[in-house]
């Protein structure tokens, strides 16, 4: 990316590009004290003798740029600034060991408080779309991945679930550590911890699922959560093979809004154990691979992410017995037309880009793409998309380009009505079979 995406223009450094992040993370969960140091290994894109950080809430105390302590650095309320003691080139590779502390708490944003929150007994991440930096410095761009290694250490009786595959875990002086490393790129705000008093359990009939949850809620869980095996097998069978190093599923005592997916990871409310939440299991799963493995260049873009999750529970409801794929669509459409007709699907905006809006359309456009192909060319297309962009970053022009070069077929009609006017297009039908 060129510059800050006009969507979060306050989030990010465009002047540096992250390769790695090691997190060591010690939190207090009754006092919600945290204590961290971060070591960021990064290189610039341009020539640069000061960068900037996102940090929110909590204050850098110790900064070294490759070591050098004459390394000064300003803390600020939003941003933490470093001043090299020399220039760094474009190409350069440097590294930031960053020592950090302070009560981590959410930030306000146009979209409501997102990043660190405590729950009743224990605390959660939710960063979508600018709320990591609650928790760790960063440079918070959609487009700026990068391996993470992350160490969390909390109080004896809690269980720390971080992003990525567990490496270690230890019992020392009363507190527990769980380490945990990706070596698939990690966008900042699919990075996460979740710490509770959790019990952690293998899912029957799908060992590449972990769950984590109090258990109280033993039952629930397992009703809840007993066709996510079914789930995966779907997905793996339409979108390609499960694309993440691991698939944790955490569930708290409170509940949640909504759930929220992290890379390789979901976190569910007790709420959303009930029956007729059932679909957004779905649609948290789907998330590893639309968003997550191929993910977004840039926020205007998230019905990629959106619509293919949405699209998900279609296909699960279908594949399970429930309405089909057309009946959900002929349901959302009817929907879609009483609603305000000002939503332009391809560049929505920042306050509408978590709008239902752009999820339900979003899985109407991959509908309506269906429809002009066939079912089984649109699977195949889907299969090639992910396996091409695995672990890439994409735009809607990207798709675009892709559908029409692998189908052979001129779809840039089809896009245009879908992705740029604001007027719903009409349902579409299903071309007739060849």
């Amino acid at each position: 990316m060129s510059g800050h995406d006009p969507y979060t223009p306050e989030s990010g450094d465009p002047a540096f590009d992250v390769e790695s992040y090691d997190l060591q993370i010690d939190y207090r969960v009754r006092t919600n004290r945290l204590e961290g140091r971060a070591i960021i290994n990064a290189v610039a894109t341009k020539a640069v003798s000061a960068i900037s950080l996102d940090l929110v809430g909590l204050r850098a105390t110790r900064v070294r740029l490759d070591g050098d302590r004459r390394t000064q650095f300003t803390p600020g309320p939003r941003k933490l600034r470093v001043k090299s003691p020399r220039v760094l080139q474009a190409g350069e590779r440097f590294s930031l060991d960053i020592t950090y502390a302070g009560s981590p708490g959410p930030r306000r944003s146009r979209w409501g408080t997102i990043g660190w929150e405590e729950l009743e007994d224990g605390a959660l991440v939710a960063a979508q779309p600018s709320g990591a930096p609650t928790w760790f410095p960063c440079n918070d761009r959609p487009d700026d991945r990068a391996r993470m290694r992350v160490s969390v250490t909390t109080d004896a009786g809690y269980l720390p679930v971080p992003t990525g595959r567990p490496v270690g875990k230890s019992l020392s002086g009363g507190r527990v550590t769980v380490i945990a490393e990706s070596t698939v790129p990690v966008a900042t705000y699919l990075a996460a911890v979740h710490i509770g008093a959790y019990e952690q359990t293998a899912l029957a009939g799908d060992d590449r699922v972990r769950v984590f949850a109090p258990p109280a809620l033993r039952a629930d869980v397992w009703r809840a959560f007993q066709d996510v095996p079914r789930m995966l097998a779907l997905f793996d069978a339409e979108f390609g093979a499960y694309p993440q190093e691991d698939c944790a599923l955490v569930v708290t005592a409170d509940e949640l809004e909504i759930p929220l997916e992290a890379q390789g990871m979901a976190v569910f409310g007790v709420n959303h154990l009930v029956p007729a939440e059932q679909r957004l299991i779905a649609h948290e799963l789907a998330h590893q691979w639309f968003g997550n493995s191929v993910g977004l260049a840039r926020w205007r873009d998230i019905w990629l992410n959106e619509g293919f999750a949405c699209y998900a529970e279609w296909m699960w409801s279908e594949a399970s017995g429930g309405p089909t794929v057309a009946a959900r669509a002929a349901q959302y459409h009817a929907r879609l037309r009483t609603l305000p007709q000002d939503l332009v699907l391809g560049d929505p905006g920042p306050d509408l880009m978590f709008d239902d809006r752009v999820y339900k359309r979003g899985a109407l456009t991959l509908y309506a793409l269906r429809c002009a192909l066939g079912t089984q060319t649109f699977s195949a297309l889907v299969r090639e998309w992910t396996a091409a962009h695995r672990h890439a970053l994409v735009t809607s022009d990207d798709f675009r380009a892709f559908a029409s070069q692998t189908s052979g077929i001129d779809l840039s009609g089809l896009f245009a009505a879908w992705l740029d006017s604001p007027l719903l297009p009409p349902l579409p039908r299903p071309v007739p079979p060849r």
